[in-house]
């Protein structure tokens, strides 16, 4: 078994949810049918709620009116997890990869993303972070999280993927519980290191370069 050799990253800029959503529905679907590839996509969205695949809106804490008034998109999919906001200034990313070419195993590749950011927050900023904190998904600086790991799998091919906050407006965190959990809280990188700016196109980069690194190093040939 070989890795492919190309990983293919499109970088989309400010693009609305449901029009990536589709995107990966498609790119799935070719892979499922033999498409060798794989691919990473980045994105921002626009103001968009997204609730994993237990379907419930208790964790929304404003009214789908007052939604529709701001315009806030709000979206039931098929990743893991619960609720979680996505908006301008975070950086979203979806790899659909085939896990057939890596290792066979859904807690490997969760704590694959995870670690990518644990690294970066560490090797390129300095900052100590933690996965796994009280057992729970996603990344974590002192008990509040940056990075958010929600998963959907077919037939071994990936998508949906994380989102990392770097800049957004944390202001949209307050109307929802994130991920259901209302004992810790949210922080971002220009939070962290106010004094700082943050060049996007680099921390993609960044993120692109650490998952390929990570992914290729990590993966175990031998399923």
């Amino acid at each position: 078994m070989s890795f492919p050799k190309d990983l293919i990253i499109k970088d989309l800029g400010l693009t609305d949810y449901d029009n990536v959503l589709e995107l990966q529905h498609d790119i799935v679907s070719k892979k499922v049918n033999g498409h060798k590839e794989d691919f990473l996509i980045l994105v921002e969205h626009p103001h968009t709620y997204t609730i994993g695949r237990n379907r419930t809106t208790e964790n929304l804490l404003v009214s789908k009116e007052y939604l529709r008034r701001k315009n806030i998109k709000l979206r039931e999919i098929s990743r893991g997890g619960d609720i979680i906001y996505h908006g301008p200034g975070q950086i979203v990313g979806y790899p659909i990869i085939d896990l057939k070419n890596y290792k066979k195993d859904l807690h490997w590749y969760l704590e694959l993303l995870e670690n990518i950011f644990v690294k970066i927050l560490k090797e390129e900023f300095n900052i100590s972070s933690a996965n796994k904190i009280d057992d729970l998904t996603g990344v974590w600086v002192d008990n509040k999280k940056i990075a958010f790991i929600g998963i959907g799998v077919k037939k071994w091919i990936t998508f949906h993927g994380f989102a990392f906050n770097v800049n957004p407006e944390i202001k949209f965190f307050d109307y929802i519980i994130p991920c259901g959990i209302d004992k810790k809280g949210v922080t971002t990188l220009n939070k962290l290191q106010p004094n700082k700016s943050f060049d996007k196109c680099r921390i993609k980069k960044l993120i692109s370069d650490y998952f390929q690194k990570y992914l290729y190093s990590n993966a175990n040939m031998k399923n």
